[in-house]
């Protein structure tokens, strides 16, 4: 019976990201070495303060603002700074927030491990990814620990890197009658390693012997819903949702992976970086993320899961293209999807052609 009442691998992966997230530390272990890992964003200064009493701390960040601080990235994908003697909740939260930048320009220099010096690169790649999954900024403070305290959340690092390999659960499906079209039918899954439920949106009736009209829409709040003009994202949805209603039947996956996977607050966060100049690419760089940081990988086992082997893709996107393909998706047409310039979108537009290559 105790190992049927034993949390699972993803519950384990659920608790550590609601602790980071209330500012507790998990323990990470891997290979005979063990962290205290607590998220820099959120970091309460009581608990800062015991890790560094502990000796060894360390910051982790990735590569990408390793290079705007100007730290060594000596593991490649990320940075292990050596957190200075007497540094506090503060200081940690302003090297990890790039919106901190102007208001405390003079940071380092720092001091980069590398090699096997203080906590393995191992276990900081997995904070990382954890505070990721979590929605927070990716830059985790970690400490060595023999002895953890009572009640830590305990989790192997293997597990933090099987769980992006994890089959989506679905869920739940029901209809609903959609205006586009009239028939609709809502399907909701879960991924393991994310707070997330992505929904596929079935509309009419598809066959599954040929390739059916697909949009792989990534959520926007302030596009989809409030109307903003600073991205296509509303008017691109909708037009495809029209589309389909025409042709009588489609599917919308409507994942979600607001701004480009990142989340709500760290994508206000790059806008926020906009606004001091920097370009959407240039803003999700210099928060750590990569341009890109959605999993298409999804989408392309959630249309599986509905039955369908190839898709014709509204998008303008050649990655999504080339990614579901690598998902096993085959692309018998990329159907464009050119709407939503306004002034105000203008220079973003124009950064997605000539950064990340969008067909516009």
């Amino acid at each position: 019976m105790a190992d049927v009442l034993s949390p699972s691998a993803a519950e384990r992966l659920a608790r550590a990201r609601a602790d980071l997230r209330l500012g507790l530390p998990v323990l990470l272990e891997a290979g005979g070495a063990a962290a205290l890992t607590l998220a820099a964003e959120g970091a309460p200064p009581e608990r800062l303060a015991a890790l560094a009493r502990a000796g060894g701390l360390v910051l982790a960040v990735t590569a990408r603002r390793a290079e705007t601080l100007r730290a060594r990235a000596y593991d490649g994908d990320l940075a292990r700074i050596a957190v200075p003697e007497g540094a506090d909740a503060a200081w940690a939260l302003a090297v990890a927030d790039p919106a901190l930048d102007l208001a405390t320009p003079l940071k380092g220099p720092f001091r980069t491990l590398r090699g096997e010096e203080g906590v393995p690169a191992r276990l900081a790649r997995a904070g990382i990814r954890l505070a990721r999954a979590a929605r927070l900024l990716p830059a985790v403070l970690l400490a060595p620990c023999a002895r953890p305290p009572e009640g830590i959340a305990r989790l192997p690092a293997e597990e933090v890197e099987a769980a992006a390999l994890a089959p989506l659960a679905p869920v739940v499906a029901a209809r609903v009658p959609l205006a586009v079209a009239g028939t609709g039918r809502v399907h909701v899954f879960r991924s393991p390693l994310e707070e997330a439920e992505h929904v596929a949106v079935e509309i009419g009736a598809p066959p599954r012997d040929r390739p059916v009209l697909a949009r792989l829409h990534s959520a926007c709040l302030t596009g989809d819903v409030l109307g903003s003009l600073k991205c296509d994202c509303g008017p691109q949805l909708r037009a495809a949702l029209a589309r389909m209603g025409e042709e009588g039947a489609g599917v919308l996956l409507y994942m979600d992976q607001e701004g480009r996977g990142i989340g709500l607050s760290n994508k206000m966060r790059a806008y926020a970086l906009q606004d001091q100049g920097w370009d959407t690419v240039e803003a999700n760089h210099r928060l750590g993320f990569e341009d890109d940081e959605r999993d298409f990988r999804a989408g392309a086992e959630m249309l599986r899961r509905l039955g369908f082997a190839s898709v014709r893709l509204l998008t303008n996107n050649p990655g999504k293209v080339r990614r579901m393909e690598e998902a096993g998706m085959r692309v018998a047409e990329r159907v464009p999807l050119r709407v939503g310039r306004t002034e105000e979108n203008a220079r973003y537009l124009a950064t997605k052609a000539a950064k990340s290559g969008h067909w516009l």
